[in-house]
């Protein structure tokens, strides 16, 4: 398996009724539908479902889908989705930005340092 394909995979789960407290380092997809409190690596992309938790001081994935609630900043280079039931506090760094309607988020929104676009 190519090293991309192996970073795509969703291949840690944190599930209903989880809690997790620390650094968590995942190489690959993470998805959280419990709770997370710490700082949060996934070499792939967040999913974060309606009933998870995620309260930390950095968040970084590849990308990002959020309908839970997040307390802290977030990087996803490619892309984030706030989906409606999505509750962010905290400041994203992403090239693409989607929020959907009813989602709330606190904060600001950046690009990427590397991104053709940043400083227009």
């Amino acid at each position: 398996m190519a090293k991309m394909e192996s970073e795509q995979r969703l291949n840690t789960i944190i599930g209903p009724g989880s809690r997790f407290a620390g650094e968590l380092d995942v190489q690959g997809g993470l998805r959280v539908d419990g709770s997370i409190m710490g700082k949060v690596v996934a070499t792939g992309p967040l999913t974060v479902g309606q009933e998870g938790v995620i309260k930390a001081p950095s968040i970084n994935a590849s990308s990002s889908t959020i309908g839970g609630s997040v307390e802290g900043d977030i990087l996803s280079p490619e892309r984030i989705r706030l989906e409606p039931s999505a509750r962010i506090k905290g400041n994203i760094v992403t090239k693409v930005l989607i929020i959907e309607e009813g989602a709330i988020f606190v904060g600001k929104s950046d690009l990427p340092d590397d991104s053709p676009n940043k400083g227009l």
